[in-house]
């Protein structure tokens, strides 16, 4: 059998399982015999393997799948052995074991240990792709391939009696926590107790931590904003701008006395904001901005850390829940929160008006959607008041990893309209944007 008809087999056999419910007994058969004959080890046609396992097994494929599946121009990386066999063949076989672990999810209950054997893979076939792991998974508002993996992660996550597996110490251990796990522990959080509550409150702290890290790396590496020009420079010798006062002083050169006479100096101007800048962060908590809550929360508690910066945070869906008082901690804000239902932002508005004291020194940062409907114009009527105070409002569609965004055009057009643009829903962009005010 040729190369090209060996791969032709193995890539059939990966459609069938993912697609099929039945096993087809000759492609089985067959792929059996080309993944035998090529010196790859049989586990590597069995679903029930992980990637984890059958790299134990067989440690001389651990850096087999890096790269595996990047896009042409970036070379795979390259395998640890020599084989006699055309090296496609091989490579269809690896890859044909990353797409049926990850898509082939079957029906039925999910148990803890099958959630996280499937995250485990997820995490590989980031990694075939060039990426690290989780850069695609747990963001249910993305699109393309990182939506496809946040619905298939969700699915799982429904799959399972979550509430058994939260009672029980040791399955809880094997949950590794993802965006769609912890919205549904946030879902659900009102109907556990006991051991459940708390294993679902350590799960939560247990990502909220590891998100936190990232983005408090985000804001440390994000531009500080611009120098304060209206400051004049302070006159002392650390300040001196040497260049620039050689520079303006070069007309008094004497070349008699080979001497520069210097009738002026000039000063580097350092000065920032000094005056404690309030930024407010309202948040639409309906369910389709789960991971923009989540995301949120945790932003605003950075901020919140650092000096001179008066953070207030603000949720809301038909009712509006002030959460200013556990902004330091975004692990109980989250436990406070009360996701999905509908929204009305102009109730949102109107507890957020009143925190505006200084509008010149505030910014107001929205995060939703816009769907108002009939309550739309009284939102806006609010937001165009609060910017022609003088505060800087922004407007963001989402919060999340993958900057998807999705925003009633009728608002859209509107905050154009303002000068107030709705920003990429990318997070780095939102940091950005607060730091530059508030630096």
């Amino acid at each position: 059998m040729s190369d090209e008809n060996r791969r032709q087999v193995l890539y059939w056999r990966m459609l069938a399982r993912v697609f099929e419910t039945d096993e087809q007994h000759a492609l089985e058969t067959a792929s059996v015999a080309i993944v035998e004959d090529i010196g790859l080890p049989a586990a590597l046609l069995d679903p029930g393997v992980s990637v984890d396992n059958l790299v134990q097994r067989h440690p001389e494929l651990a850096g087999a799948f890096d790269g595996l599946m990047t896009p042409a121009g970036e070379a795979p990386q390259e395998a640890p052995q020599e084989l006699p066999q055309g090296e496609e063949v091989r490579r269809a076989a690896l890859v044909s074991k990353l797409l049926i672990n990850v898509f082939a999810t079957g029906s039925g209950n999910v148990s803890a240990g099958q959630l996280a054997n499937w995250q485990a893979d997820a995490g590989w076939f980031e990694r075939a792709l060039g990426m690290c792991p989780g850069d695609l998974r747990g963001k249910p508002n993305a699109g393309g391939l990182a939506g496809v993996l946040g619905g298939l992660e969700g699915d799982l996550v429904k799959r399972m009696h979550l509430r058994e597996v939260l009672a029980n110490p040791a399955l809880a251990k094997q949950l590794t926590p993802s965006m769609s796990l912890i919205e549904q522990l946030l879902r659900d959080k009102s109907n556990l107790s006991g051991v459940a509550l708390a294993n679902a409150k350590a799960l939560i702290r247990r990502f909220v931590d590891e998100v936190a890290e990232v983005l408090r790396t985000q804001v440390q590496q994000s531009s500080a904003g611009v120098i304060d020009r209206s400051v004049p420079p302070k006159r002392v010798y650390r300040n001196l701008d040497l260049e620039r006062t050689i520079w303006k002083n070069l007309t008094n050169w004497s070349p008699d006395d080979e001497r520069l006479y210097v009738d002026r100096l000039f000063y580097r101007q350092t000065a920032k904001r000094t005056t404690p800048a309030r930024l407010i962060v309202v948040v639409d908590q309906s369910g389709s901005m789960v991971d923009s809550m989540v995301n949120c929360t945790i932003l605003a508690s950075i901020f919140a850390g650092l000096p001179k910066v008066d953070v207030h945070l603000i949720a809301y869906d038909t009712r509006a829940l002030d959460l200013t008082p556990w902004v330091h901690d975004p692990f109980e804000v989250l436990l406070r929160t009360r996701l999905g239902g509908g929204n009305d932002g102009p109730v949102a508005m109107a507890m957020a008006r009143p925190k505006i004291a200084d509008p010149s020194n505030t910014v107001m940062v929205w995060i939703s959607d816009f769907y108002e409907f009939d309550r739309s114009q009284p939102l806006l009527e609010g937001i165009q008041a609060v910017h022609r105070s003088g505060v800087k409002f922004i407007p963001i569609g989402s919060v999340n990893s993958g900057g998807q965004q999705s925003v009633n055009p009728w608002f859209r057009q509107r905050f154009k309209d303002m000068g107030t643009p709705v920003i990429s829903g990318h997070i780095r962009k939102l940091i950005t944007e607060l730091k530059n005010f508030l630096a």
